[in-house]
């Protein structure tokens, strides 16, 4: 699917598969993007994600054990894209301009890759059963993290103050909901998915800057 991540690249393939199995196994990964992002874990079955890749079930069982193993598969593949915008914070830059190319980077994925923001949602709200670690431990070590280098730069009067883990929040919510409710925002204003995300994007820009300037 274009535009997606590629999650062979970024999940655990066996070394010794060939290329065939390899592409194989993408091709199922792919098919269940598609299946989860719709009808979510309960909804999805085996047959459904079989049906989609074009292949048979027992074929699908040769590649993984079950749907749980599918699902945890695509969860790992998308943590560290999540994660990468933010890790590319930098301290050395300009603090208004980092931030704002933080922003610039949540819409990009956002427009990019709708069906793994909706994936990552639907976890997020049944619970986060297989996000836990991930939550508690990188997500929550990074924010930390930039909320410091943040705070230091509205101490240093570069920045206005706010409070930088809900600044964080806002972004989040403010990006991932052109993603995860793109039918509502198309209904709204029209089936242009590329001028509502320009729209957006200088909105945003402008609503950030005039929040965080000094």
């Amino acid at each position: 699917m274009v535009g997606q991540i590629d999650l062979d690249k970024m999940t655990d393939t066996p070394a010794k598969m060939t290329r065939n199995q390899k592409q194989k196994r993408q091709m199922i990964l792919d098919a269940a993007l598609d299946v989860f992002s719709l009808d979510g874990f309960r909804g999805t079955s085996l047959d459904q994600i079989a049906l989609k890749a074009g292949i048979s079930k027992p074929n699908l069982l040769y590649y993984f054990s079950g749907k749980e193993e599918i699902h945890t598969a695509l969860l790992e593949g998308l943590l560290d894209a999540w994660l990468a915008p933010l890790r590319a914070m930098d301290a050395q830059g300009d603090p208004l301009t980092e931030v704002l190319k933080y922003l610039d980077a949540k819409m990009n994925m956002a427009m990019s890759y709708p069906l793994e923001s909706r994936l990552f949602a639907n976890e997020i709200l049944r619970g986060a059963p297989h996000l836990e670690n991930y939550l508690k431990g990188s997500l929550k070590s990074l924010v930390e993290e930039k909320s410091i280098l943040l705070q230091k730069w509205m101490d240093l009067g570069q920045l206005r103050q706010v409070n930088p883990k809900h600044l964080f929040f806002s972004i989040w919510a403010m990006t991932q909901h052109y993603a995860d409710f793109d039918v509502q925002v198309s209904a709204i204003l029209g089936e242009d998915r590329e001028s509502n995300f320009a729209q957006a994007r200088a909105f945003q820009a402008t609503m950030i800057s005039q929040l965080l300037a000094p």
